[in-house]
């Protein structure tokens, strides 16, 4: 019976009885190392969940090693099969001898450090790039690249915690191995924790040479850093770059949706993605492409952990870079609201609040709408027109100048200050992406004007003036029919007059 783990418990002890226990290991000293039990005539291992200092504490003690100081999960081992004995072990920290503790029972299983029984290595390698190589029968042994894909590095990736797979290099790029080949066509879904969960026709039946052993090329630590950039962009809004090796580069429009971008949204703290806009809406990027064909779920921390082509490698220009439109930490909803009309709510402390209307106007509005990439603002009614929040109001007394990227730039009482209850809850009414909220009027004989509102909200109007070339009463009402019509219609803002 065969398990698979990562780590086996190990502790290190400040030097200060132990009838069978000992550290081992790879590094090991006598205060410090791999943690073994010996019982019926063999050494074995201990592994639990919850291995921590009070179990270290306790190890030290019985070896005469003083405090524990770690109790790391750590390396203190060479690759190859483990007997472990002990499992699930919960100390208190006073015992003498860990059989004194809680734990699962004696075992009779043998262990396979997986992170072990794999290596990167070869010509110009490092520790999350090279050859593959896996340990077994005793002897390092490569893989054939025949059906290596970016689902097989990922899998090598994890297993060595090197990040993400960003290239699976043909032909041996790393050198040629020696010895055994111990699998080829493997074939990995990318979900899987080794490789040898994976397909393939099964250790030591291959069909290559080693001029085809299989490479990868890892992130390992590497910090991917995202940026938004380009004509238009807000904090959150604009094509998406990332930014490898000392370059910026973009990201092709092929399969690009909204799942994608809420990936980047995510990862750059904006909140929800409102829009995957494709074909360079926010200009044609330069230099190089580093992804094309990414499909990712939505859940994943970082577009790198999706799914692509190989790192790099696309078929697009630059006309087609992807781009991303997110919420930022703000969204408009309530009784009647739209993407881009409703009460106004910010996140904040892991929780979403709203935002009170003293001294709330048009240019607060503004912010809001552009935080959003909904256009103009057109209205910003108080007193809870859109319905009344609960929980948290965050915002109270905002002064904006009306140019600032977002709500949070502005100033204000302090994020949870405030003197009003939800029934002053503030709203916004942007244009929306597209500047129609059509008003038409009609002239009867009695020269009176019928001004019917479409798709608008009559109690937010801000002023809608009719500049006709003779004298007219204007009357308001909710009906929605359309009709033809001419004439000039100018918008109010604050008693000055804009067309």
């Amino acid at each position: 019976h065969f398990m698979t783990l990562r780590t086996a418990e190990t502790a290190v002890c400040l030097n200060a009885i132990g009838v069978s226990i000992r550290l081992a290991g790879s590094g090991a000293t006598q205060c410090s190392g791999r943690v073994e039990i010996y019982y019926n005539n063999i050494w074995g291992t201990v592994y639990g969940d919850g291995w921590d200092l009070n179990e270290a504490e306790v190890v030290c003690r019985q070896l005469n090693c003083g405090t524990a100081i770690q109790a790391p999960l750590s390396s203190y081992r060479s690759p190859g099969a483990y007997q472990i004995w002990l499992y699930n072990l919960a100390c208190s920290g006073s015992e003498s001898s860990l059989t004194q503790c809680h734990y699962t029972g004696w075992g009779i299983i043998k262990i396979f450090f997986i992170s072990d029984l794999i290596r990167l290595t070869g010509s110009g390698s490092t520790r999350c790039s090279g050859r593959v190589e896996v340990y077994h029968n005793n002897s390092w042994g490569t893989v054939c690249d025949d059906g290596w894909d970016l689902n097989d590095a990922a899998v090598v990736c994890r297993q060595l915690n090197c990040g993400s797979a960003l290239e699976v290099p043909q032909s041996a790029q790393f050198g040629a191995g020696t010895g055994q080949i111990c699998l080829d066509n493997v074939g990995c879904s990318g979900n899987e924790s080794s490789l040898i969960e994976c397909n393939g026709s099964g250790f030591g039946t291959y069909s290559c040479g080693n001029h085809h052993d299989a490479d990868v090329i890892c992130s390992g630590k590497k910090a991917f850093r995202y940026q938004l950039a380009g004509s238009g962009l807000t904090r959150c809004s604009g094509r998406v770059e990332i930014y490898y090796n000392n370059i910026w580069g973009t990201v092709c429009d092929d399969y690009w949706d909204l799942k994608d971008a809420q990936v980047v949204c995510r990862q750059i703290n904006c909140g929800t993605a409102l829009e995957a806009p494709r074909s360079a809406l926010f200009g044609a990027g330069t230099g190089q492409i580093w992804l094309d064909n990414v499909g990712c779920s939505g859940n994943e921390s970082s577009l790198i952990e999706c799914k692509y082509n190989q790192f790099g490698t696309n078929n697009c220009g630059h006309q087609q870079d992807a781009g991303v439109i997110c919420s930022d930490l703000i969204r408009l909803v309530g009784s009647g609201s739209t993407r881009c009309s409703g009460r106004v709510e910010i996140f904040h402390n892991n929780s979403w609040g709203t935002v009170c209307d003293d001294n709330w106007d048009l240019n607060d509005a503004q912010v809001v709408c552009r935080e959003l990439n909904c256009g103009t603002a057109l209205g910003a009614p108080p007193f809870a027109q859109f319905g009344a929040g609960t929980g948290q109001i965050w915002l109270d007394n905002v002064t904006c100048s009306g140019n600032e990227n977002s709500l949070t730039e502005c100033q204000h009482s302090g994020f949870g200050s405030n003197k009003c209850g939800h029934d002053h809850d503030a709203g916004a009414i942007c244009s929306g992406e597209n500047f129609f909220f059509p008003i038409i009027y009609t002239m009867s004989d009695t020269v009176n004007t019928r001004v019917s509102l479409y798709r608008f909200f009559v109690h937010s109007l801000l002023c809608f003036i009719l500049k006709l070339s003779v004298s007219h009463q204007i009357k308001l009402h909710s009906h929605h029919s359309m009709q033809d019509f001419n004439g000039k219609i100018f918008i109010c803002k604050r008693g000055n007059f804009i067309s």
